[in-house]
């Protein structure tokens, strides 16, 4: 966020691709190596999502992506997550897999995203379409996750 703040696109960038590495070395340490906790497994996410989503906030204060794409992305997380923590609080569900719809928004969102930084760095605005393709898949996964939120607590 640091960087992107500072307009220094190139900076971010580079950060942005040593967390990546470093996130997926991580995952392929922790299964190569038989390391996979379940503490791991809720923290992983969790640190992932923060990750993106703070590229997001990112790229809204500086106007790369539009503030309402980044309202949405982080408001569907934030809902994901509450669910979690209500599931947690008062039922005895304790495995939260992640569904296609989730999967497909988070490579999506993390598409616009590199897309968003690259045209930052070259100066180049992200594509309207890559704004609502997110827009629009960020939206179902939301809903998706919500009806299966409420599905699993009503059960």
């Amino acid at each position: 966020m640091w960087r992107f703040l500072a307009g220094d696109c190139r900076g971010a960038a580079v950060i942005l691709l040593i967390a990546g590495l470093t996130d997926g070395v991580d995952g392929l340490l922790a299964r190569g190596t038989n390391q996979v906790t379940r503490t791991g497994a809720y923290l992983d996410p969790i640190a992932d999502k923060l990750l993106l989503v703070s590229v997001y906030i990112s790229l809204g204060i500086v106007h790369i992506v539009p503030r309402w794409l980044v309202s949405l992305v982080v408001g569907r997380d934030v809902l994901i997550l509450s669910m979690a923590l209500i599931a947690l609080v008062f039922t005895r569900h304790r495995d939260f897999p992640p569904s296609i719809w989730g999967k497909v928004s988070t490579g999506i969102q993390i598409l616009t995203a590199l897309v968003a930084v690259a045209g930052c760095m070259v100066g180049y605005p992200l594509p309207v379409f890559l704004v609502w393709l997110t827009a629009a898949v960020t939206a179902w996964s939301g809903l998706h996750y919500l009806v299966r939120g409420i599905g699993m607590l009503s059960r």
